[in-house]
């Protein structure tokens, strides 16, 4: 009997505390995709990634227009050309969407490169934030991905201000 007694004690002991502790834990809950999606840093981020790849979007679709333009053509035409000037016309079709489509994948490749450097810095100083707002109201945890939560330990929008309220970096 006295070696049952050791043996639950212990567990008895932990049901009753633990609800007890549970009460006095801080929890907090952060939406990253709201914070990036929402955040002046990744609004600026957007502009920027916009102009530093602004050029060679134009390029692409002046280059996507020509190669229509060439498909139409040898479409409409075609029956009626020469053979050779035919091939001619096909080879140079075949050639430039080649180049587009190697353009357009490397274009694809940089962006994203790119658009990962710039959410990794804004994760980077979001992260920060968010343990600045978990000292300052002494949180326990704060919580990134969740199946739940409640409103009421969302504290999303108080990251969101607080990284509104840092000042603009100077542009480069």
């Amino acid at each position: 009997m006295n070696r049952i007694i050791k043996v639950f004690a212990p567990v008895l002991l932990a049901l009753v505390v633990s609800p007890a502790l549970a009460e006095s834990v801080k929890i907090g809950f952060v939406n990253g995709q709201r914070v990036v999606n929402e955040s002046p840093q990744a609004k600026r981020a957007k502009l920027k990634l916009e102009k530093e790849f602004e050029k060679r979007d134009q390029e692409l679709q002046q280059m996507a227009k020509r190669l229509q333009a060439m498909q139409e053509n040898l479409d409409k035409n075609g029956v009626t050309m020469a053979e050779s000037e035919r091939r001619t016309k096909e080879r140079e079709f075949s050639e430039l969407n080649r180049e587009f489509q190697r353009k357009q994948r490397e274009f694809r490749e940089d962006l994203n490169l790119r658009q990962n450097e710039e959410l990794a810095a804004i994760f980077e100083r979001a992260n920060k934030v968010i343990k600045q707002v978990a000292e300052a109201e002494k949180f326990d945890l704060i919580v990134q991905e969740a199946v739940y939560f409640s409103p009421r330990i969302d504290i999303t929008d108080k990251v969101i201000k607080a990284l509104s309220n840092e000042t603009a970096p100077a542009a480069k």
